[in-house]
């Protein structure tokens, strides 16, 4: 499974001389925690998260006994995306594989990843996303790769699909080798599927 399998796009992002504001609201309105930055070009140029835009803006209750940071003063705090952001975000590829993500995710620290296919920001992805993928039961997987099955062969059912543990297995006939592969990548790619076994209807 691959970063474009489960990325989402098209890809909200704010502006790096957009608002504080603009980009909390838009992170509420679109329920994500954090934002891709994009330069005048449209190319990325840093993330925002929920965390970068709290950071010197919860000013201090006055009315408790402790001494008011200088940085939470009106006055002081940054007001545009590019003062708050995170430069040279890490970033992946369409083709990268989940699983590299997730380490690279975990290693890093970061819990969303922009996808950029040269310097296209084309989507994202978070260790939601992730999570999603890999927890859908057996029962949906199976019903999704038989789906796709069914669609390559213009609807008739030439193949039986069914998931255990993650392993689909497709069982029937094969004109030749290329249709068996066409057939390998399909389940494959099905997000959730952990490994393909290809089996001929005779096949013991």
């Amino acid at each position: 499974m691959r970063a474009k399998d489960i990325m989402t796009s098209p890809v909200h992002v704010i502006a790096q001389n957009a608002p504080v504001e603009s980009a909390a609201e838009l992170m509420t309105a679109k329920a994500v925690t954090a934002l891709p930055v994009v330069n005048t070009d449209g190319v990325l140029v840093g993330m925002v998260s929920e965390s970068d835009l709290l950071w010197h803006r919860v000013p201090s209750d006055p009315t408790a006994h402790m001494r008011r940071h200088p940085d939470t003063d009106p006055e002081n705090r940054p007001g545009m995306v590019v003062e708050v952001m995170a430069q040279h975000p890490l970033t992946t590829t369409p083709d990268t594989d989940i699983a590299e993500i997730a380490d690279a995710m975990l290693r890093h620290d970061v819990r969303s990843m922009p996808v950029l296919d040269g310097r296209e920001l084309v989507g994202i992805i978070s260790r939601r996303d992730i999570l999603r993928a890999v927890v859908r039961g057996d029962d949906v997987l199976t019903l999704e790769v038989q789906h796709r099955l069914d669609t390559y062969a213009d609807g008739a059912r030439r193949w039986t699909a069914a998931v255990e543990g993650g392993v689909a297995t497709v069982l029937g006939e094969f004109d030749n080798d290329t249709e068996r592969a066409v057939v390998e990548v399909l389940a494959r790619t099905v997000p959730g599927v952990a490994a393909v076994r290809v089996k001929a209807a005779t096949a013991p």
